[in-house]
């Protein structure tokens, strides 16, 4: 085995090629902007480790980037996009000893400082990884990160949703959706989903809702009446604009409303009604308790579509064509 220098100190594993393959932008734009570049391997960091994926997530936050929504002031091209993933740590910092190489891992990093996770490495800070839960394979452990811990963070620390509470999950269908109906019924509540097809109706209701709506076609007002006559307690908004508006409308008063920021358009202020917008936050409390919540409720883990890592640019395509029922990635399977 080589032992290999990162920016600081040294770091244990195994022997790590000098380059590899990334899908990139060199510019902001469409889909079509990413090509397959060969990049140096990240260096590392004494708090850091090295990850060879297997998986990475794709979602609609790395669309909006690739588009032009650079989260830091300057972007360095070519960009390496993507916010989460799974793999095998490769190496670890000098510091790390929570990690080893060879650990199956996942991992949550927002503007990660040194690539994202559409390439065959990424090097990410310690705190911001942790092993995969238990039951769970790579591939769909590399499409839970972001979404799981924005879907748990939104049932639990945003609304504190609480046993025989009734709650909507406002776009149930998608990524975080489809776990945070999961997250809420193992909380002991009970859950109306919408979704904007009948293949979203079906996989909500697959998901464990114990209603589903249209809410393109379908009055919410009418779904609630039967659902919750008194009114709903809370509800998680994955998706904005008057479908939510009217959902909103059927909040009991003193209710809640979360919804992760980024929603767009953000949710109009009511009288009466509590609202709190959140991020997800990576860490390892954070990841502890995500691992406990997905063993415990058994987590259904809802793939919608896989792609190569070298057909990046058709899963974003795939992104801009409608619904996407669960978590589209990438397949990179780096040995």
């Amino acid at each position: 085995m080589l032992e290999r220098s990162g920016d600081s100190g040294e770091t244990r594993g195994a022997v790590i090629p000098k380059v590899m393959l990334a899908a990139a932008i060199d510019r902001f734009g469409g889909p079509d902007e990413f090509t397959i570049h060969t990049i140096p391997v990240p260096s590392l960091a004494p708090n850091e480790v090295l990850i060879a994926l297997d998986t990475a997530g794709v979602g609609p936050w790395d669309a909006e980037i690739r588009a032009g929504s650079y989260p830091l002031r300057k972007p360095q091209f070519p960009l390496v996009l993507g916010t989460d993933g799974a793999g095998v740590v490769a190496a670890a910092g000098s510091r790390v000893h929570r990690l080893k190489a060879g650990d199956k891992v996942y991992s949550y990093s927002w503007a990660n400082p040194k690539g994202g996770f559409y390439a065959e490495y990424v090097a990410v800070v310690s705190d911001k990884v942790a092993h995969i839960p238990k039951g769970l394979d790579l591939h769909h452990a590399g499409a839970i990160a972001t979404t799981g811990l924005t879907a748990l963070q939104g049932i639990d620390d945003a609304l504190h949703v609480k046993k025989g509470e009734k709650i909507i999950i406002h776009g149930g269908s998608g990524g975080v959706g489809t776990l945070a109906i999961q997250f809420a019924k193992f909380r002991g509540a009970r859950v109306l989903a919408t979704a904007r097809n009948i293949e979203g109706l079906e996989l909500v209701r697959d998901m464990g809702a114990d209603g589903a709506i249209d809410a393109r076609h379908q009055p919410i007002a009418d779904a609630v009446r039967s659902f919750a006559p008194a009114g709903v307690d809370a509800v998680l908004a994955l998706a904005g604009g008057d479908e939510l508006e009217e959902a909103l409308e059927t909040l009991k008063r003193d209710g809640r409303l979360a919804y992760p920021n980024g929603i767009e358009p953000a949710p109009k202020k009511r009288r009466g009604i509590k609202v709190i917008p959140y991020d997800a936050i990576a860490g390892i409390p954070e990841f502890q308790r995500l691992n406990r919540a997905v063993e415990s409720a058994k987590l259904k883990i809802a793939v919608a579509e896989t792609f190569p890592l070298t057909a990046a640019a058709k899963a974003h395509a795939r992104l801009e064509t409608g619904p996407v029922l669960g978590k589209i990635v990438l397949r990179i399977q780096n040995p």
